[in-house]
């Protein structure tokens, strides 16, 4: 399904590349849009986890640089039957993270210092949980070619407005409908590009996080980080991200300070939303007691699915 799903959204990208060449330059301009989409694609297939961490700035870390982090890595991914994901480190206060890579044999789960620092191991846990889910779900292929094609298709439309890719017949460039094909490409092809974003992040955020509880064995961990990330991240500029907002779906939080965007073009499904999931899931997942169901408290959240993650008291601190 995913596969298909991510050959779906390669041919959509290539009809979008396609239908903007041809606007802005006729049967030229549709050739040479061809030619770059597919060359596009091509790479966005092959290189475009590695094009996302250095976006980021992420630097490979290992065992020996972050003991503590490769080993909770270590551990989630055994729980969750993956390989040991290559691990990175963004230097970045803003707390956050993402996973990317084409299969689970090619993967990487990204944590920024500022996400280190903020939670607790269990918190992180659940983060990091959350992150291989999507891995498993081989949710990071279509979401990262995502974010490559969408950076694309938007400089695309930036060439367009300065008129530095296609150039038209005298005729066309001079007739209002050039002109107007010219602003339409503009503002259709970033839309565009954010509906595909969205689509992907709102439908799979929540199977990611349903996912990644199964995987750390505790809902609630999860839960705990979302609702403290949210409460940060809005408190730091992600200047990366910033640049490059066509990877902020990638993100467990959107990393984007921009106010004032209507719900139905946000990248991420509601925090508040996604937290009331994991607590429904908790619940149902608590033992029965004399007087039926309880919520879940301080004193109870141990009980939910008991987990060999930490064991034996293990510490993952650095």
């Amino acid at each position: 399904m995913n596969f298909f799903r991510t050959s779906l959204l390669l041919a959509a990208m290539t009809a979008l590349f396609m239908g903007l060449g041809y606007l802005l330059g006729g049967v030229g301009g549709l050739v040479i849009a061809l030619i770059f989409a597919m060359a596009t694609n091509a790479f966005a297939y092959w290189q475009s986890d590695k094009l996302v961490l250095r976006m980021h700035n992420a630097r490979l870390v290992n065992q020996r640089s972050h003991p503590g982090l490769y080993a909770m890595t270590q551990d989630l991914a055994r729980n969750a039957d993956l390989p040991m994901p290559a691990l990175y480190v963004i230097d970045q206060p803003q707390p956050n993270a993402f996973a990317t890579g084409r299969d689970p044999n090619n993967a990487a789960v990204a944590v920024t210092t500022g996400i280190m620092q903020a939670l607790s191991e269990q918190e992180l846990a659940g983060v990091i949980a959350h992150e291989l889910a999507h891995i498993k779900n081989r949710d990071t292929l279509t979401m990262t070619i995502a974010a490559t094609l969408a950076g694309a298709l938007a400089m695309l439309a930036q060439f367009a407005q300065f008129g530095l890719l296609f150039r038209g017949s005298g005729d066309r460039d001079r007739s209002g409908l050039g002109i107007i094909a010219v602003i339409a490409a503009m503002i259709l092809a970033p839309l565009a590009a954010s509906l595909v974003q969205m689509a992907i992040s709102r439908t799979r955020e929540y199977s990611a996080d349903a996912l990644g509880a199964e995987i750390c064995r505790h809902p609630l961990w999860l839960a705990s980080a979302l609702r403290k990330i949210e409460a940060l991240a809005s408190g730091y500029r992600n200047e990366a991200a910033e640049r490059n907002p066509a990877s902020a779906h990638m993100f467990i939080i959107n990393p984007l300070t921009a106010g004032g965007i209507d719900n139905l073009f946000a990248t991420h499904p509601k925090t508040a939303n996604r937290i009331a999931a994991l607590e429904r899931l908790a619940h149902s997942e608590l033992p029965p007691s004399s007087g039926g169901s309880q919520p879940p408290t301080a004193q109870n959240r141990g009980a939910v699915r008991r987990s060999r993650f930490p064991s034996g008291g293990r510490s993952y601190k650095d």
